[in-house]
């Protein structure tokens, strides 16, 4: 869609939204230059960016919808110089460029990387910021790293490593730029390598990098096939990279899109994690996932690897409620701390009568993700169904950056009040979460053997078709079968 024409909405302010639960406050990231809260607007997919050196530098990337009337989004950013009380939103990387898939991220100095999808090419370009993300410059050219839907990166952030600095980035190979499903930049991501293909075309999933220098890739098959697909040369910058090892990860469930609560989008994605922490985890391989075990709602899944991908765990469910199919603990997430502590976050309609109504909740584990902490909820409920752009969801992911002593989460709720339309509107929050954060959970244990490489048949869930996008000119992608419905 176009952007909307002049003239069709107003640039309406309220007060911004400071959200109180308990001892968790959640602070509103996409306001004016005033500090307030803009109605009509809507923001979505946040990816939160933490400057190692200094933690009162923060950046969050998300699509910003100017108005509801329209699906044309555009990628938005903001900063906080002090810790997250106080966000700044000086506008969009391109002005009227359509653009959406935000993943920020920042390397071992406090350099802020954006990468952004140009909607109309399936095109991606990455952009960096030296002042905790007040000001973002174009790194390569438009559409210049490649890319495709729903594109991810990561980069290298070990000085010893022999691809220190080297950016990574894969994405669904059916929507994509051009040919291949993940491209390489050695040089801070002005240029990129031509794509090449992933064994087993993994897609919704992301990426990081072991302290050796391996690469570790996660992501699955749009139903209940998950895999870890690793590569120890991406990191020599004389040869193209090979994949040189694929295991497949039983997740105890299926990738859910068009689920009750977001229902045109994903219920999750994969994340990845490595630890680099330096002590006896130290890069273990960490897997979660929001799946469905049986057709209906779904659970936040984990698995981990201590043998740098070659096997994992069984399956272990986060969540810590009665098993119940009718609720949802969606857009699971997880990072690892310097300290080797692992967060993980998600959306949860535990507490709520209708099912849907959902509320951030968080748990954390201290020895490498054996056990995990009594689940705490950190937010208000909202509920998820107001203040769509013309999408029907509100995104495809929540994030999380973690420190050692606790994590920084950015998520999109419906807490602000629109008087003009009667609904609540979708908005950027960011949250600050911890052990300490409240009573202090204790870790119960719970078995989590090591298992074969293997994965469950699970049942994909019914999906509701969307049209298949017109193929753009250029090489033809490789033969795929059709793929579900693009997030």
């Amino acid at each position: 869609m176009p952007p909307a024409p002049l003239g069709t909405y107003r640039l309406e302010t309220g007060p911004r939204m400071i959200s109180q639960f308990g001892p968790f406050t959640s602070f509103q990231v996409n306001v004016d230059s005033n500090g307030h809260n803009i109605l009509g607007d809507a923001a979505n997919e946040p990816s939160i960016s933490v400057d190692p050196t200094d933690g009162n530098k923060i950046a969050i990337g998300w699509r910003q919808f100017n108005t509801i009337t329209s699906n044309f989004r555009q990628a938005g950013y903001g900063y906080t110089t002090d810790a997250g009380m106080t966000w700044h939103f000086p506008g969009v990387l391109q002005n009227n460029v359509f653009r959406s898939d935000p993943v920020t991220n920042s390397d071992e100095i406090g350099n802020f990387f954006y990468l952004s999808l140009l909607v109309n090419t399936f095109c991606g370009d990455i952009w960096r910021s030296t002042n905790g993300g007040q000001t973002w410059t174009e790194r390569s050219p438009d559409g210049g790293a490649h890319s495709g839907d729903k594109e991810w990166f990561t980069l290298d952030r070990t000085p010893s490593s022999m691809g220190h600095g080297f950016q990574y980035q894969f994405w669904t190979e059916f929507f994509a730029c051009d040919f291949g499903g993940f491209s390489r930049s050695t040089d801070g991501g002005a240029t990129w390598q031509s794509p090449i293909s992933i064994p087993n075309g993994p897609v919704w999933g992301t990426l990081d990098v072991a302290s050796n220098g391996n690469l570790f890739i996660g992501g699955g098959d749009e139903g209940s096939d998950f895999w870890c697909v690793r590569s120890s040369n991406a990191q020599n910058p004389n040869v193209t990279p090979t994949f040189d090892q694929i295991t497949t990860v039983n997740m105890g469930g299926s990738t859910v899109f068009g689920g009750t609560v977001n229902p045109g989008g994903l219920a999750g994605q994969m994340f990845l994690a490595v630890d680099r922490s330096g002590g006896p985890t130290n890069n273990n391989v960490y897997m979660v996932s929001s799946v469905s075990p049986s057709g209906g709602g779904t659970d936040v899944m984990f698995a981990r690897s201590t043998d740098g991908g070659a096997t994992f765990s069984a399956p272990h469910r986060i969540n810590d409620d009665p098993v119940n199919p009718n609720k949802w603990h969606w857009f699971g997430t997880l990072a690892v701390a310097p300290n080797g502590r692992i967060d993980s976050v998600w959306l949860d309609t535990r507490n709520a009568a209708n099912n849907t109504d959902s509320q951030l909740f968080y748990s954390f584990s201290t020895d490498g993700g054996v056990t995990w902490s009594p689940n705490i909820p950190v937010s208000q409920s909202f509920n998820p169904f107001e203040g769509y752009p013309q999408q029907n969801k509100i995104g495809d992911y929540i994030t999380i950056v973690s420190d050692n002593t606790g994590g920084d989460v950015a998520y999109s709720a419906t807490f602000n009040f629109n008087p003009s339309t009667g609904q609540h509107e979708q908005d950027v929050y960011f949250v600050r979460v911890s052990p300490t954060g409240g009573p202090t959970p204790t870790p119960t244990a719970t078995a989590t053997p090591t298992a074969t490489p293997t994965a469950t048949a699970t049942p994909t869930p019914t999906t509701t078709p969307r049209p298949t996008p017109t193929p753009r000119s250029g090489p033809s992608p490789r033969p795929r079968p059709t793929p579900a419905p693009r997030p």
